[in-house]
């Protein structure tokens, strides 16, 4: 997430040229060329050429997955990484993330940070006492949680009065998610951990630590739901308070527990309404124990990850739609690059967490722009875009859900957008959502489109892909 800050700025907030002929009309929502219908995921499908068709077999899904994770950069295979971890590989981990930040950051109050405060998250990271190697340990996360720039929870902001994009705030974690253990803050109350998507700090009580097996046992173990809605949670229990109405976002996978009677209760309730699933959690000591839980029936969740169809990433992706937007998976949301991978991940299909990695990875199939690349040669592109595709500009990325009006529409999850109308006035919405919007007309600066700052193009579903 490195400019993270400068580059939501740009995407949100530029302002634009004069409109093109064909400028959709403005709507009292102010949101151009969208009605109330095209709010529906049914109007999109209803358009969508084969809809029902399997794009990717699940057999070339994995394929692709297997292909991102060992040739993306981004991407981290803890299951293949030595018994043990040197302090060069440790301390590259940490200090690639945390890099003390060189221009002044406001608290929420809009009070610079002192020097002071950055000194002692500097301090905190305890890079002194990494030692030489040590034991490659594991663990599963065991409730949603930040991962964090620096081992604090202080929110800090490039601006005074601009409390949306927290700069310490990288992303977010799920339960059930397998991490490497590397180090932990000099008070003892964080932990620096790598999963398969992400390296960052993480709070302590987040992690339950486990063998390598016990580990991936779990994330292996079948029969398991996947969770299909924006959010399912689990059933209240006074029992087991730890797994009480846990939450489980978009593609999390868990697995069901197989080995229970049917006709025993599950922490205090029958199981009968619900499938009986089994959760990470942390003993007192830090040490993971597997416990049953019950997701409702009724909750949005599949006994696999959905076919990868038109359809399913258009209904997948309006579950979402509404949704605040939140930097880093903040505020219970996501962001742009979140909102298009959880989408996905639903799916079965794995992609870098963050749009830099995500719009150059060497295991998806993708078609690049530069300063080089005309005007008619992106807009070529963009006459070929199909349902699913990603498009990428600097910092941002949209999810194209098809063609209307002779008009690319898109969902995102963006703070605004700005454009001129058929009137050529300029026009600039707040947003904070994840919104529908037509790709044509939004302007990336005074002089370009959106179109035109196009650094790639995703075809997220290319088909079958050998690794």
């Amino acid at each position: 997430m490195r400019m993270r800050w400068l580059l939501v700025v740009l995407l949100c907030f530029a302002a634009p040229p004069r409109a093109a002929d064909n400028t959709p009309a403005i709507p009292p929502g102010g949101v151009i060329g969208v009605t109330d219908a095209q709010l529906s995921p049914d109007f999109w499908i209803e358009r969508a050429a084969s809809p029902d068709a399997v794009l990717m077999t699940r057999t070339a899904v994995d394929a692709q997955n297997a292909k991102v994770l060992h040739r993306d950069p981004s991407m981290h295979e803890i299951a293949e990484l030595p018994s043990k971890l040197g302090a060069d590989r440790v301390k590259g981990w940490i200090t690639m993330l945390s890099e003390r930040p060189q221009e002044p950051l406001y608290d929420v109050h809009g009070n610079e940070i002192p020097a002071a405060a950055l000194d002692a998250w500097q301090q905190d990271l305890a890079l002194d006492a990494v030692p030489t190697s040590q034991p490659t340990r594991y663990g599963l996360i065991v409730h949603r949680a930040d991962l964090r720039t620096f081992p604090t929870t202080t929110r800090v902001f490039d601006e005074r009065g601009d409390t949306d994009i927290d700069r310490f705030q990288e992303s977010g974690i799920f339960p059930g998610t397998p991490v490497v253990i590397a180090h932990q803050s000099r008070d003892g109350q964080w932990l620096f951990v790598v999963s398969p998507r992400y390296a960052a700090w993480v709070q302590r009580d987040a992690v339950a630590a486990g063998g390598k097996k016990d580990v991936f046992d779990y994330v292996d173990a079948k029969p398991y739901r996947v969770v299909t809605g924006a959010h399912a949670h689990t059933v209240f229990t006074r029992e087991q308070p730890k797994v009480s109405q846990l939450d489980l976002d978009m593609g999390v996978r868990v697995p069901l527990a197989t080995d229970l009677p049917a006709d025993q209760p599950v922490n205090g309730q029958t199981a009968y309404t619900s499938y009986t699933i089994e959760l990470p959690i942390r003993n007192d000591d830090g040490s993971l124990k597997i416990v049953p839980a019950l997701l409702q029936r009724n909750a949005d969740s599949a006994a696999d990850y959905l076919p990868l169809t038109r359809a399913n990433i258009i209904r997948q992706a309006f579950k979402f739609l509404g949704e605040r937007y939140g930097w880093g998976h903040a505020y219970d949301g996501r962001d742009c690059s979140g909102f298009v991978s959880d989408v996905y991940r639903s799916m079965g299909v794995l992609m870098p967490r963050n749009t830099r990695d995500q719009g150059v990875s060497p295991g998806l199939d993708h078609v690049s722009f530069d300063d080089d690349s005309s005007h008619d040669e992106r807009m070529r592109a963009v006459a070929t875009l199909d349902v699913g595709d990603l498009v990428y500009i600097p910092g941002h990325v949209m999810m194209v859900i098809g063609s209307y009006g002779g008009l690319h529409y898109v969902i995102h999850d963006t703070g605004g957008i700005r454009y001129y109308g058929a009137d050529g006035a300029e026009h600039e919405v707040k947003l904070n959502a994840v919104s529908v919007t037509p790709l044509e007309p939004l302007m990336f600066n005074d002089k370009q489109s959106y179109i035109d700052r196009m650094t790639s193009i995703v075809h997220a579903h290319p088909g079958a892909v050998t690794p």
